[in-house]
């Protein structure tokens, strides 16, 4: 980040609830079911009184959808970012959804061990190397404004985790749940 003199605060999201094309585990794809597009429309109205200024979102379905749902409320523009892309399958693509794959890694990340990473996987300290870049060129593009970042439950355990996890980190995040982080020339902090 530049020397902010205002910080940014980005309220960094998970998307909503979504329905998959396949029982097997993509890196891609995703629908927002009916309860995602509600979760979506009340993430915007929960936002209403921060005065988001933009939504930003990652490249898959799922986000954008959340993305313009909530943006949509707060009446603002998206604009997709492709740093924000839920954590690298590995050896896990393909594998069945729903067998607790990667729930071992997130438990280590919330617990402080951002190294651990499923076979051929990204570890926490990797997800944050391409999130945390993103986030400190909106903090510069975006200073004394707040903005919403729609992304994925591992980008945003990994995230939180590697730039100081607040007490009680959770691996497990709801959908449309937030975590509020504040940038300026000293750094990130966890609201």
């Amino acid at each position: 980040m530049t020397d902010l003199q205002c910080p940014a605060r980005v309220f960094l999201a998970r998307h909503g609830e979504a329905e998959y094309e396949t029982e097997l585990l993509m890196d891609h794809g995703g629908s927002l079911t009916a309860t995602g597009r509600a979760q979506a429309r009340e993430l915007g109205e929960k936002l209403r009184s921060e005065r988001i200024a933009h939504v930003y979102c990652s490249t898959v379905s799922r986000a954008v959808q959340t993305a313009e749902l909530a943006a949509g409320v707060l009446g603002v523009e998206v604009t997709v970012r492709e740093g924000l892309v839920e954590l690298g399958l590995g050896e896990a693509y393909g594998k069945p959804a729903g067998t607790g794959i990667f729930t071992d890694e997130m438990k280590a990340w919330a617990a402080g061990d951002l190294d651990a990473a499923y076979p051929g996987s990204e570890s926490a300290r990797d997800i944050a190397a391409r999130v945390v870049p993103v986030l400190d060129r909106l903090a510069d593009q975006h200073r004394g404004e707040a903005v919403l970042v729609v992304s994925h439950g591992g980008a945003l355990v990994a995230t939180q985790a590697v730039l100081g996890p607040p007490p009680g980190l959770s691996w497990h995040v709801p959908n449309c749940a937030y975590a509020v982080l504040e940038g300026d020339a000293d750094g990130w902090r966890l609201g």
